[in-house]
């Protein structure tokens, strides 16, 4: 099949696709889809992995030399480790994020950094005692604080003091791992489990122990999905006279977000992405053509 009939019959299948929420926190999700291809699945799997923005620190300002206190105190601003290596810790500490925000390089400013694009933390700390990242404050926008408040940046000694600014930027996994939102992105089948009542004397025990994986039941039998959780499911793999379907046209999604943005407004934002990402692909193929 020709590249430019593959991607616009991907399209439509992506169009024509239904998803079920299965569970849903703030940086976790679980979800199924049906009607799509193994090639839709793959690239919402590298959409949700490479393609999601979120802010990172892209640019570190260290003061050097003394630093004052309010009192008069003088500070060595030398710190126990390298600056690239502060910088590198800042750049992987995860920030709640606002996808309302331009990327820098495509921001009205052009790219001299405003408050459209670009995000500023400052870290005014004096020893002894260690710097985490709830000593990141947001200038600017207070939402906008790290994910986890509790990542060690740097340990202070005695008449030591840090003194830097930051800025963030929206960019893309598929640039710098510091921009990756999710992790353990996966998926797979959709798989059930038939169970003939009158062949496997402890179904009733199955039943109990995972309710929620129950997808029907009738005098005879009763079927069971792994789709939710249950580990009890997994002993039916070794149990005789229990017969697995799996269902190539379904997938089974799951993933984990930084914190950076919620679970759900991840999968909006792929599910959006994707058809973008075709189109951008068409205009390339008509463009040859």
């Amino acid at each position: 099949m020709e590249p430019r009939k593959r991607a616009e019959r991907e399209a439509g299948e992506f169009n024509q696709m239904s998803l079920k929420l299965i569970e849903v926190k703030d940086r976790y999700i679980r979800f199924s889809i049906d009607g799509i291809t193994p090639t839709i699945a793959n690239a919402l799997r590298r959409t949700l992995i490479n393609d999601i923005p979120k802010l990172a620190i892209d640019k570190v300002t260290f003061h050097h030399g003394q630093i004052r206190d309010a009192e008069g105190n003088v500070y060595d601003s030398s710190l126990p480790l390298f600056d690239e290596i502060v910088a590198h810790r800042l750049s992987l500490v995860p920030l709640v994020s606002d996808l309302s925000m331009n990327f820098r390089d495509q921001c009205i400013c052009e790219g001299k950094g405003c408050a459209l694009c670009t995000m500023t933390y400052s870290i005014n700390k004096i020893g002894p005692g260690s710097v985490s990242s709830g000593d990141m404050q947001p200038l600017g926008n207070p939402e906008l604080v790290p994910a986890d408040r509790e990542i060690p940046i740097v340990k202070l000694g005695k008449n030591q003091a840090i003194l830097v600014s930051a800025e963030a930027v929206l960019g893309r996994g598929k640039d710098h791992a510091k921009w990756q939102v999710t992790s353990a992105v996966s998926y797979k089948y959709h798989r059930e489990y038939i169970v003939k009542k009158d062949q496997v004397e402890n179904w009733a025990v199955f039943k109990e122990k995972c309710p929620n994986s129950v997808v029907k039941e009738t005098a005879k039998e009763i079927i069971f999905s792994d789709d939710t959780p249950c580990r009890w499911i997994r002993e039916l793999l070794d149990t005789k006279n229990v017969d697995v379907r799996e269902d190539d046209t379904t997938y089974i999604f799951k993933f984990e977000t930084d914190g950076s943005l919620k679970a759900i407004d991840v999968l909006e934002y792929a599910l959006k992405r994707i058809p973008q990402r075709l189109n951008i692909l068409l205009e390339s193929l008509s463009a040859v053509d």
